[in-house]
């Protein structure tokens, strides 16, 4: 046998091995995080009265990871495309773990939080590169099964984090959520310097859009710290300097020869548009479930956080039984007709919370939980693989990042509803039995706030068009356009 024979016969066997190893660095990834998120919500509460936080200070501890996250994360995606994702990928592991060591060992709510934010500038890093690596690797035939397989790692994580979180939070304390993912980074570190061969860069040789990064940074700031300062005046302000400064950010991007974000993407590409619209619908209406419910069954119904992460399981769990199936259905049908039942399904959920009261029943709880999981099951791979297949290998990067920004900017709002509607209802109080019908107020209000954003994301999702066809090259637009 000669030695190009050999070789011929080596290439697929390497390549299928790179994919295989893509695909469980990127599962193992796509579970740490969610896990820590659902695991910290669990231990909100008893980090509020660790720290003496009121309400709206305490939301703060998840909105800064999500806030930091959803600032970095484009121009992560960015730089992923020109200097190489598996490089940024590796980095932002690194950072994610020892931010996690740090907040283990926080001091005060105040650098609690400032870690958070560390951990949100890894967590862009991982989450611009992830899905970009599966996207190079897998062919588009595949793509469904494999965001199938990863979203599904995503909602294990969430099914496992409020268990195993209430578990560590009630015989280990608090701190103990954010030291476990220290042993689990260092295996993912440990997988991808060993498993991971290769590296994929789509736009090597363009330069960064330092300005357009920084705008977009500052802008989702402004709009983020303006929702938690509302209604006083100072909030109103922040909003609308984040909304000029989004305005500002397309104008620009629009202009520039290397932007940050191709705003073609979104003007020649409705598919790419809408989905992503969707998608920060979806999870505008949907994250803040786990925060509110949490509230509710601690403070409401008495429940310790074991108890209460054993119950909100329920809701990913039926998001990890069903992702991948939703996410093979999507490369047989079109993902937008699967995506849109998916919203349909977790608007009926959110109307149906929308009636919470001190005296619902738990068994009502978890049945609307398992309705939301399974809708959001139907959503999320198929929605995803409608971004990732309606465009072409150079925008992976990009594409990507979208991906994550889109569900963190909905998550960040969602999170932003829920502290302007505590600041309104309750103001600015630690949560004690002297407040708790307001606090229940506070949670139906919100519920009904996100129906009306999920029932607007159902006709998003409609107007996205079909996929079945391969994905146009973007124009460019120079400078001098």
């Amino acid at each position: 046998m000669t030695e190009l024979t050999r070789n011929k016969q080596s290439r697929p066997e390497e390549e299928r091995s790179s994919r295989n190893a893509a695909l469980l660095v990127a599962t193992l990834v796509s579970f740490l995080t969610p896990f820590m998120g659902s695991a910290v919500n669990i231990a909100l509460p008893v980090m509020g009265t660790y720290f003496s936080m009121n309400a709206v200070l305490l939301s703060w501890v998840a909105t800064a990871y999500l806030l930091a996250a959803a600032m970095f994360l484009v121009p992560f995606g960015k730089i992923a495309d020109i200097h190489g994702r598996k490089k940024i990928f590796t980095y932002g592991i690194m950072i994610y773990t020892f931010s996690s060591f740090l907040c283990g060992i926080a001091p005060s709510a105040v650098s609690l939080i400032l870690f958070r934010v560390i951990q949100g500038i890894g967590s862009a890093m991982i989450f611009g590169t992830a899905i970009a690596i599966l996207t190079s690797v897998f062919a588009p035939h595949e793509r469904g099964r494999v965001l199938g397989i990863n979203v599904s790692a995503v909602y294990i994580g969430l099914s496992v984090g409020p268990f195993i979180g209430g578990i560590l939070t009630e015989q280990l304390g608090w701190r103990s959520v954010f030291l476990i993912n220290v042993p689990l980074g260092a295996i993912i570190i440990a997988t991808v310097a060993w498993k991971l061969k290769g590296e994929w860069a789509g736009a090597r040789g363009e330069k960064l859009d330092y300005l357009g990064s920084l705008i977009y940074g500052i802008s989702l700031l402004f709009l983020t710290y303006g929702l938690s300062r509302l209604p006083g005046f100072l909030g109103a302000t922040l909003i609308g300097a984040g909304v000029v400064g989004i305005i500002i950010f397309v104008l620009y991007e629009l202009k520039v020869e290397n932007p940050v974000v191709n705003m073609n993407l979104f003007r020649q590409n409705t598919v790419f548009a809408f989905s992503n619209l969707a998608a920060l619908i979806n999870y505008s209406a949907t994250f803040a479930l786990g925060f509110l419910l949490s509230l509710y069954l601690q403070h409401i119904k008495g429940y310790g956080p074991q108890a209460a992460g054993l119950i909100l399981v329920a809701q990913p769990v039926m998001m990890a039984l069903f992702s991948p199936f939703a996410g093979r259905l999507s490369d047989r049908v079109e993902p937008r007709v699967v995506a849109t039942t998916g919203m349909a399904i977790t608007t009926l959920g959110l109307v149906i919370l929308s009636f919470i009261d001190e005296e619902t029943s738990l068994f009502l709880i978890v049945t609307v939980l398992m309705i939301l999981g399974f809708g959001f099951a139907l959503f999320s791979s198929p929605n995803t693989n409608a971004i990732m297949g309606s465009v072409v290998k150079k925008y992976y990067g990009v594409a990507s990042a979208m991906v994550g920004t889109m569900r963190l900017v909905g998550q960040v709002f969602s999170m932003g509803v829920a502290m302007l509607i505590f600041a309104l209802i309750m103001g600015t109080v630690q949560i004690s039995p002297e407040i708790h019908v307001p606090l229940v107020r506070s949670i139906a209000i919100c519920f009904i706030i996100f129906s009306i954003l999920c029932f607007m994301g159902v006709f998003a999702s409609l107007a996205r068009g079909r996929l079945r066809h391969p994905p146009a090259e973007v124009k460019e637009r120079s400078p001098r356009q």
